[in-house]
């Protein structure tokens, strides 16, 4: 029973994990994006004249030292992952897995990438929120650790990183994160600001803003995408100083996505206790039908020894 309402969860899940994903982009490279241009023979010789790291530029001085570092394709990302957990996803699961490892590989062999504790309270939340039905006891934690380790970031200290957030963020008010977050203080999150507004090439990836909704939810903010928003405006924009749009975005999908969850779930669970109202009533009856079957042979022996009784007495 467990494991058909674990499934249908999963499935709406695996049809919505972009919820948990970013999008890619991929962008083909020719010589022939020159033809539009008015000198063809120019764009041809750019693109014959270019050598990967000899860019001059702040961002390319920035990354040179990158250049020629050999990096796993997401396909080889996943077959390690699978190769690591050494046992086969779900059905239902493994098209929310397979997106879930491609978009944390690609995050993370960024050269910009940077891992935080609210990136890293964003990544749990998102798995914890995923997999916390999955069928088979646990197997999510099993998933969990080869995902880590397949993109080469340690769990426990992922781990470690999310719980001290949320242990420092415990009994903090909205206006103290969103001073912490400016550069104030010597907290977790002001660290990381700081670090964050002195980079002028920090990159913003889904689970930094899904962090920052686990946040609000600790510091008493309404779980809407309402009430999320002009939070959220207010911490990327206004407090550290960065874009707020797609943050913004990502926090609505989020709460779309866990509402559809949280509604599957309490839909299943009224489900069991049906079937187990159900299961209850057909094990009365049969007990019942077992009470009447034993009243019925006592009766018939009964009977008998009364006939018996008779019988003998007549003989007298």
């Amino acid at each position: 029973m467990n494991l058909k309402y674990s499934a249908l969860i999963a499935a709406l899940a695996s049809a919505t994990t972009s919820a948990f994903t970013a999008p890619t982009a991929f962008h083909r490279s020719t010589a022939l994006s020159g033809l539009a241009d008015d000198d063809i023979e120019s764009a041809i010789k750019r693109s014959t004249d270019y050598m990967p790291g000899a860019a001059q530029s702040a961002f390319a001085d920035r990354f040179r030292h990158t250049k020629g570092q050999t990096v796993k394709t997401v396909g080889e990302a996943f077959a390690d992952f699978s190769r690591i957990l050494s046992n086969p996803i779900n059905a239902l699961y493994k098209s929310m897995m397979t997106d879930i490892v491609g978009t944390t590989h690609l995050t993370t062999v960024d050269a910009r990438f940077v891992r935080d504790p609210v990136w890293s309270l964003g990544m749990i939340t998102s798995l914890d929120l995923l997999l916390k039905n999955y069928p088979e006891a646990g197997a999510g934690q099993r998933i969990t650790s080869a995902l880590f380790e397949c993109v080469g970031l340690n769990e426990a200290d992922v781990k470690s990183e999310a719980t001290a957030l949320k242990t420092w963020a415990a009994g903090k008010s909205k206006d103290e994160i969103s001073t912490a977050l400016k550069g104030e203080g010597d907290g977790p999150i002001a660290v990381l600001a700081k670090a964050a507004q002195a980079d002028e090439y920090w990159m913003y990836s889904r689970f930094f803003g899904i962090g920052l909704v686990a946040l609000m939810e600790d510091c008493g903010v309404e779980s809407n995408a309402d009430d999320v928003y002009p939070v959220m405006e207010e911490w990327m924009g206004k407090s550290l100083g960065k874009s707020h749009f797609t943050a913004c975005s990502d926090s609505d999908t989020y709460y779309k996505i866990k509402g559809k969850l949280d509604m599957m779930e309490t839909m299943m669970k009224e489900i069991e206790i049906r079937e187990k109202k159900r299961m209850a009533e057909r094990l009365e009856d049969k007990a019942e039908a077992a009470l009447r079957m034993a009243q019925r042979d006592a009766d018939m022996v009964a009977e008998e020894a009364k006939e018996a009784a008779e019988k003998a007495a007549s003989k007298a």
